[in-house]
């Protein structure tokens, strides 16, 4: 069957119109609330909260200054849907139950939801149970925590079930026993099951045990002092030595607990992030006692800052449900914005108040400093495992076009202050990441203060003649950071070294000097530009910082050095000795400069020769 023609000429299929975001934002309210951004399908693309939606949602139609990826997705943006909310802590929680539902790409994205364990001891027996829980408090009983993970929650009952004897066996198990297991008779259990323990002692028991989750080990050690003097004075010695066990295995613990201070509860929350990934560190300090910490690394799709990563994973955390406890105390790394906001939301979420700084002192710097760098340590051993790597350099030879991974790159960067104490460095590195061993300094002398041309071509002829000379590997990958000039020079001596085998890349900065807007330039002058996500251009900028830190540190060194190093001891047959007769002499360096050359002959040890020796040196600085 053959279709009808109506003589009409066929329509081009039409792409799908563009945003039109002037029309919406006229008429956009300035009230807080939550705007949902939807695809050309349909398929929500990100999910953001506003105390101004007029002025939050403007900012992503802004003509400069967004960053790659915003740009991507505003790119992609074809509806914009808004719910209007009575305020912004209202907004929040609402954005939290948003994102947690509909899981948009383009918002921070933590993996791992899971509720965190906790110590149950409950009351609903005669002889109450210590237990690990997850999730809802439906319970009746106290819940100690929460703990950074079921490891330390086993850890601490296996502590309990030492030293109180406090049952741990199921309540099924507890009903039917007709004789005590082996629990007690290894002495990890007193046997409430089968009255082998009094309902006072056992009441004794687990008293201690909650004074010790609690924190009060004072009041614990007080207590138990009093009851092991008592059991003596009686003639009871067993019960005395049982006590004195107790005391003992207190203290023990409590030397090995050296992170402790205070007696609040509060977590300390560090952020490090980088274009390639992001790492935060949880400490839990509960009762003025460190118990634990843990680390995430949620998904960063728009390169948000620290302070905009904390203020999504805040949220998360504890507007995450009724199973976690929100300590009244928060310490960030970073200041957030909307850290009022997100403490109304949090308020109203659980009935209590709590307090979130980035302003702290004392005991409470001293461990959010210590959050900080676990973060920032846990962050690059991410970023240089050897998976991660795996993938950076594949794709890296995708980008190149190459028909292998380089096996070996090498990266040069050139230091210096106003072209004072050149240094150049070099960083190795291979597929299982930076090789110490084989990084270098070179510093750089005789060429004109501050000519970075000639100090790269001084450090990568020293280097590449050296490895020739010596017959050690060449790299197959050269990066030089700089653009077309530094690269030109890299260029010029490997052709004068007769080297061929090597491929250079130059990593330039873009025209805004930021991460994530390099271009890498090949030998003939062409121009790769990767996306900022690009796992290729993570893992050129993970060895160009790499270089630039390693050159910043050889240069500071031999610029403090030379500035410890008095000019005196540059002039030939001026030893200590003579130093430090010019000196007590003259009482200084600054009035030895001013002296004339008879002067100089006046003291002792200097002859009229040696004197205009020193008198030239100094004042041809």
């Amino acid at each position: 069957m053959s279709e009808k023609n109506t003589g009409e000429p066929e329509q081009p299929l039409k792409e799908p119109a563009e945003f039109d975001s002037k029309t919406f934002l006229k008429n956009l309210t300035s009230k807080p609330g939550v705007y949902q951004m939807y695809d050309n399908a349909g398929v929500i693309l990100y999910v953001g909260k506003a105390k101004n939606l007029k002025k939050r949602v403007s900012s992503y139609f802004h003509k400069s200054g967004l960053t790659t990826k915003t740009q991507a997705l505003v790119r992609k943006i074809n509806t914009i849907e808004i719910t209007v909310t009575p305020s912004e802590a209202e907004a929040l929680v609402l954005e939290h139950n948003l994102i947690k539902s509909q899981k948009p790409p383009y918002n921070i994205l933590l993996r791992d939801d899971k509720s965190f364990p906790y110590i149950f001891l409950s009351d609903a027996e005669p002889h109450p149970r210590l237990s690990l829980h997850r999730g809802t408090k439906k319970k009746k009983g106290r819940y100690f925590g929460p703990y950074p993970n079921v490891s330390a929650v086993r850890e601490s009952l296996n502590f309990l079930q030492k030293v109180f004897g406090v049952r741990q066996c199921e309540d099924s198990v507890y009903r039917n026993r007709a004789r005590p297991c082996l629990l007690y008779q290894i002495d990890r259990c007193s046997g409430p099951c089968v009255d082998h323990i009094s309902e006072e002692n056992y009441a004794a028991d687990v008293e201690q045990t909650s004074l010790f989750l609690d924190g009060k080990n004072d009041s614990l050690h007080h207590s138990l002092v009093n009851k092991m003097e008592a059991a003596s004075q009686t003639l009871a010695f067993e019960q005395a030595a049982l006590y004195r066990d107790r005391i003992s295995a207190l203290r023990q613990v409590q030397a090995q607990q050296v992170m402790e201070a205070g007696h609040r509860n509060m977590d300390i929350i560090a952020c490090a992030a980088v274009p390639a990934g992001v790492c935060i560190h949880m400490l839990f300090v509960r009762q003025g006692r460190v118990v634990g910490s843990k680390n995430y690394h949620p998904k960063n799709k728009l390169e948000s800052s620290e302070s905009e990563v904390l203020s999504a994973f805040v949220s998360h955390t504890y507007l995450g449900g009724s199973s976690m406890d929100v300590p009244p105390y928060v310490v960030l790394s970073h200041v957030i914005s909307d850290e009022d906001a997100i403490s109304a939301a949090i308020g109203l979420h659980t009935q209590r108040p709590i307090k979130i700084t980035a302003n702290v002192r004392t005991y409470r710097a001293k461990w959010l400093a210590m959050a900080l760098q676990a973060a920032r340590h846990n962050l690059q051993a991410r970023l240089n495992s050897t998976h991660t790597l795996q993938q950076r350099y594949e794709a890296l030879r995708e980008a190149m076009g190459a028909d292998e991974c380089p096996s070996r790159i090498e990266c040069f960067d050139i230091s210096h202050s106003s072209g004072e104490s050149t240094v150049a460095s070099c960083v190795v590195f291979d597929q299982d990441g930076p090789v110490k061993s084989d990084y270098r300094r070179f510093n750089i002398n005789d060429i004109t203060a501050g000519d970075d041309y000639a100090a790269m071509e001084q450090a990568l002829n020293r280097r590449y003649a050296r490895l020739q000379k010596e017959g050690k590997a060449l790299p197959s990958l050269l990066l030089i950071d700089g653009g077309k000039g530094q690269l030109g020079k890299a260029k010029t001596v490997m052709e004068e070294l007769g080297i061929q085998e090597i491929q250079l890349i130059g990593v330039a900065k873009g025209t805004t000097r930021k991460a994530g807007f390099e271009s890498l330039i090949k030998p003939n002058g062409t121009e790769l530009v990767l996306e900022s996500d690009s796992p290729a251009l993570h893992l050129i900028q993970q060895i160009r910082d790499e270089a630039h830190r390693f050159a910043i540190t050889g240069h500071k060194q031999r610029r403090d050095q030379k500035r410890r190093t008095s000019t005196l001891e540059s002039i030939p047959g001026i030893g200590p000795k003579r130093r430090k007769e010019l000196i007590n002499f003259f009482g200084g360096l600054q009035a030895i400069m001013k002296a004339s050359v008879d002067d100089l002959a006046k003291v002792p040890s200097i002859s009229k020769k040696m004197a205009e020796e020193v008198y030239t040196t100094l004042h041809s600085e």
